[in-house]
């Protein structure tokens, strides 16, 4: 599976609203140890969405999306604090991944792919995970989910503090696009190379044909909006 490249909405506007007003936290299913999977789930760092900023992840608030373009790397100032939170950076191995409740609404499957800091320092994470559905035997089912353009902060967590993006599709009953069941969700932090493997319990995904899209956001603080 290829890196994700960050790009700009075009026909995903109403894919975005659906997020926006329905996609919502809940019951979150447990990931397993971290597996080194090469070619799969890749890193995802996200210098490309915008100017950065700082936020601590004391209080849950929605990751910044919108239907433009994506922006630049952003100022001086930016990149100097982009490179200050570089130090911190959460690991893969200091993470838990987990995914909560679906809040379906107008045809749009919404569900928040969580990371939680699950060790005993305070570390960072920035700009867009990693995903990508796969069977029983680690293959990848689908594309790679497209980025929905938002401003990337650096959230702080403490122990025990989550960041969160938004994972939504249509559905595919509704959409008509051609699905699978997938046995997991391969989950990589910004930055890593190593994914964290949850088991995906949520129902079919679609994989191709029309409709057949999957978004992701970038992450913010918190478990979800």
């Amino acid at each position: 599976m290829a890196i994700f490249r960050s790009g700009a909405l075009t026909a995903g506007g109403a894919v975005l609203v659906g997020l926006l007003t329905a996609c919502g936290a809940g019951g979150s299913s447990t990931a397993s140890a971290p597996q080194t999977l090469p070619g799969t789930a890749g890193p995802a760092s996200a210098t490309q969405s915008g100017t950065s900023g700082t936020t601590a992840a004391t209080t849950p608030a929605a990751p910044a999306a919108s239907t433009g373009s994506t922006g630049s790397t952003g100022s001086s100032s930016s990149q100097t604090t982009r490179t200050a939170a570089s130090g911190t950076r959460c690991h893969t191995s200091e993470l838990r991944a987990s995914v909560g409740r679906n809040d379906p609404g107008a045809g749009q499957e919404n569900f928040p792919v969580v990371l939680t800091n699950r060790s005993g320092r305070t570390c960072t994470v920035y700009g867009y995970p990693g995903a990508a559905f796969v069977n029983g035997s680690g293959k990848q089912v689908g594309p790679d989910p497209k980025r929905v353009s938002g401003k990337s902060t650096t959230v702080t967590l403490a122990p025990g503090a989550s960041a969160w993006a938004g994972l939504t599709f249509s559905n595919p009953e509704i959409s008509g696009a051609h699905s699978t069941t997938p046995a997991a969700i391969l989950v990589t932090p910004p930055d890593e190379t190593t994914s964290l493997k949850v088991t995906w319990s949520q129902g079919t995904v679609p994989t191709s044909g029309n409709a057949s899209s999957v978004y992701l956001t970038v992450l913010g603080a918190g478990t979800g909006p």
